[in-house]
């Protein structure tokens, strides 16, 4: 039974899946707009959504936390300088996920995920 067992697996082993939300997160700070399947976006909207969190707070322990879980050391400085102070004033509500069509491929639903202005 599959009650109260939170999150997506995707079929990859754990250390996989979590080194691929970092990169989709790292890369979704970096163009601000990226695509990729409805599932994914959504898995990894509250973790884009904290480490923005952490940008608008600005101490040395947040900026600390996000360069532990973001890829790039650019997209920690830019996290901090530019996204942080843009979200300074909203609550919450950083990301836009906007279904887009279905991959031929293998009929899974795309979408794009993207920072709200």
């Amino acid at each position: 039974m599959r009650h109260r067992v939170a999150g997506r697996k995707f079929n990859r082993p754990t250390g996989h899946r979590l080194l691929m939300y970092r990169n989709i997160v790292t890369d979704l700070l970096r163009h601000e707009r990226i695509q990729t399947t409805e599932a994914k976006a959504k898995e990894i909207r509250p973790m884009a959504e904290k480490m923005i969190t952490l940008g608008k707070e600005g101490s040395l322990h947040s900026r600390r936390r996000a360069a532990a879980y973001l890829m790039d050391p650019l997209i920690v400085q830019k996290l901090f300088d530019v996204i942080g102070r843009r979200y300074a004033e909203r609550p919450s509500g950083y990301t836009r996920i906007v279904k887009t069509y279905i991959r031929h491929g293998d009929a899974a639903p795309m979408a794009v995920i993207e920072l709200v202005d």
